[in-house]
């Protein structure tokens, strides 16, 4: 079978997805069995993989399922918590306080506390916080999943304190052969990956700075009641100072310090500039922009989920706005501490391990650490929020109510797409199908395509297959154990620096969580808009372009016009 047939079918279950979730406006609960099934006709019809790899690859994606299902279930429940507590409307007043501008708004929740969240915990965490967080606050929830899943891109790099480079890259990258290779050029991998990680630093750095701009044009021009970018553009002033004073410190310290914490001390410095300087004014529009009235707002906008943040419970007085955010800010503590290897936190909390290994002796295995995962952590915030805030038993029985019947949807949805997504990825493991010649799998085998097609190009669409990666397995992290190798002898077949394109795998990878099927599911989930999936994807892509396409042409101006050169490995 060649390359392009094996390109077009390994490509065709994303393309069909696509169809029918765009196109036809399929609800993800009705498409994704479909391609599931897709999925698995290609794996043993045209790859030859075994029937029983076939199931042990979707049983290690159940696992996975229940570890996504979990953080949901734990950020579903601490916000529930919170709204019956009385603690959202306090926070909403907080924010009003420091503007009651939408466009500040949006800077503020979703650029910079969300991208502290994704920089402590990562899996997804920022958008099943911040979208329900902006619901509460009075967006409609479409907005907030968009909002929510833009997040998912400049700190996805150095995620869950660095994973997606130290697990991700090293585990795609790192062997004896290029070990040695790096000694022979009297470099070591330490410095190379500190190279990478330095290289996507700087990369997200310059794009990553017109995200929150990108987030208000969004919000302005498919949210607001006239739909413009006008209104979005006049808050560009603002945007970009609060870009600028998270990218900075972000992109300084993963050149001087490493891949643990540019996302979590940029989203600190830059809360530690923007939030006074918005109270003082500065830079804010002088207008004050907001949604029409909800009864104006299109069917397709509303979510099932309720938050009546005026609702303060009728026997409680109003809280302190300290109180009611100490449940967050427990919640970023203990994400950090436990991320932290020196504090040795990390392995207490992953003695509590569920695991299945070498499933049915295929040498796929998968665990559940329910304790150290952000579901584990938010569960354990909320039982210090019942002691904080003060809850009734009633008021806690509700919230957990609510939270489980809000993952019926998602789980339905999950229990597919992800298994569709091991199948792919545990691909390479086959026969041939009906040739006989072991295939690659099918991801590396449509990157593969992609490289030969284009040549000397390539840098220019290198992000796009990170993103891809990413796409399909819903992961920054995955798609760097997948990919990173493939570029790395991309560029060496193509004469140029390894680490460059691996960087440019990373930070198109990052983005591409924007788009990931389940990503927007388990954000949809938190909101009740399970469904329309399909509408939220449309919005979606339009910032992932942009991400993919500025950071390729990033790599060609490095690597043709500047001539970057990769000094560690002679390339």
């Amino acid at each position: 079978m060649g390359l392009g047939l094996q390109a077009a079918l390994a490509f065709s279950p994303i393309l069909v997805a696509g169809i029918l979730l765009v196109a036809f406006r399929w609800p993800a609960k009705r498409a994704m069995p479909f391609v599931y099934v897709q999925t698995v006709l290609i794996a043993l019809l045209a790859w030859g993989v075994s029937p029983r790899r076939v199931v042990a690859s979707s049983i290690e994606g159940l696992g996975l399922t229940v570890a996504i299902l979990w953080i949901i279930f734990g950020a579903i429940l601490l916000l529930n918590a919170l709204k019956h507590a009385g603690a959202l409307a306090t926070i909403r007043a907080g924010f009003t306080g420091i503007s009651p501008d939408r466009r500040v708004q949006v800077v503020i929740i979703a650029w910079l506390f969300g991208t502290f969240l994704e920089g402590a915990s990562g899996f997804g965490t920022p958008a099943a916080i911040v979208a329900p967080l902006l619901v509460g606050l009075g967006f409609p929830a479409m907005a907030a999943v968009v909002i929510g899943l833009m997040i998912q891109s400049t700190p996805v790099s150095f995620g869950a304190v660095g994973t997606p480079i130290i697990v991700g890259v090293t585990g795609g990258l790192q062997d004896a052969t290029l070990d040695a290779e790096l000694v022979a050029a009297g470099s070591s991998w330490d410095q190379f990956l500190q190279l990478i990680t330095s290289e996507v630093a700087i990369i997200h750095g310059i794009v990553g700075t017109l995200m929150p701009l990108l987030m208000v044009l969004m919000l302005t021009r498919f949210f607001g009641e006239r739909r413009s970018w006008r209104a979005g553009l006049a808050a560009a002033p603002f945007a970009l100072f609060a870009g600028i004073a998270f990218t900075v410190p972000y992109a300084l310290v993963g050149v001087f310090l490493g891949p643990e914490f540019p996302s979590i001390l940029g989203a600190l410095a830059g809360m530690a500039v923007v939030v006074p300087a918005a109270r003082a004014g500065f830079l804010v529009p002088k207008d004050t922009w907001d949604f029409a009235p909800p009864s104006h707002w299109p069917t397709e906008w509303l979510g099932s989920l309720e938050l009546r943040l005026d609702d303060l419970t009728p026997d409680r007085e109003p809280m302190s706005l300290l109180r009611a955010w100490t449940p967050y800010l427990v919640v970023a503590v203990l994400l950090v501490l436990s991320r932290i290897d020196q504090l040795g936190i990390n392995d207490l909390l992953k003695r509590v391990v569920l695991q299945w290994q070498d499933i049915l002796g295929e040498g796929i295995s998968t665990s559940l650490e329910p304790l150290y995962l952000p579901g584990g952590i938010m569960v354990v915030t909320v039982a210090i929020a019942y002691v904080v805030l003060a809850m009734r038993p009633a008021q806690l029985r509700e919230a957990a109510s609510e939270s489980t019947r809000t993952l019926v949807g998602a789980g339905v949805v999950l229990m597919f797409t992800i298994p569709m997504v091991r199948i792919m990825i545990n691909s390479g493991v086959n026969d041939g199908g009906v040739d006989g010649a072991a295939l690659a799998s099918m991801p590396v085998a449509m990157a593969d395509w992609v490289s030969a097609a284009v040549g000397t190009v390539y840098p220019l669409l290198a992000p796009t297959v990170g993103a891809l990666g990413a796409f399909i397995a819903g992961s920054n992290t995955i798609s760097n154990l997948m990919l990173s190798r493939f570029q790395y002898s991309t560029a060496v077949q193509l004469d140029l620096a390894p680490s460059m394109l691996v960087a440019l795998q990373a930070v198109g990878s990052a983005a591409g969580n924007m788009i990931a099927i389940h990503n927007i599911v388990a954000a949809a989930a938190t909101v009740g808009l399970l469904g329309r999936e399909g509408l939220v994807l449309r919005r979606t892509i339009i910032p992932t372009v942009y991400y993919c396409l500025a950071t390729g042409l990033i790599g060609v101006v490095a690597l043709y016009v500047l001539g970057f050169t990769d000094v560690l490995t002679g390339v």
